[in-house]
């Protein structure tokens, strides 16, 4: 059995509506695989790129509410506090906006896609990270 740390992963909501199945679940499907979680809740850019720091994280997760310029908001700020932490994002996310998240550099998992999906960019977004 290893002894290495947990990767930790950074969860948060960039939208002030009440849709936590979504984040609960992957909080979950990511725990069951061995991460450590850290949900921050609904969080303003400026407060995740905080947290992010201060707790050491490995990946950060955005739960998206449509709202793009919120999201490029959150990235600016990591940008400046935390700029070599890989982030990703699920929720309602359509095609176009998954196509805008790419170019900055952010993986995107919209309604419908799999758990299993998820774990294993966690997975492989905290090995390359590390490396």
């Amino acid at each position: 059995m290893s002894n290495a740390p947990s990767p930790r992963v950074l969860l948060a909501k960039t939208g002030l509506d009440g849709h936590w199945r979504g984040v609960t679940l992957v909080a979950q499907a990511l725990r069951d695989a061995g991460f450590e979680v850290v949900l921050a809740g609904m969080a303003r850019a400026e407060q995740i790129a905080r947290m992010a720091a201060d707790e050491d994280v490995a990946l950060i997760g955005l739960n998206i509410g449509g709202h793009i310029e919120v999201v490029e908001r959150i990235l600016d700020a990591l940008a400046a506090e935390v700029p070599d932490i890989p982030v990703f994002a699920g929720g309602i996310i359509p095609p176009w906006m998954v196509e805008r998240l790419a170019t900055r550099g952010v993986e995107a998992y919209p309604p419908g896609s799999s758990l299993a999906d998820i774990v294993t960019a966690a997975t492989r977004l905290t090995a390359t990270a590390a490396a």
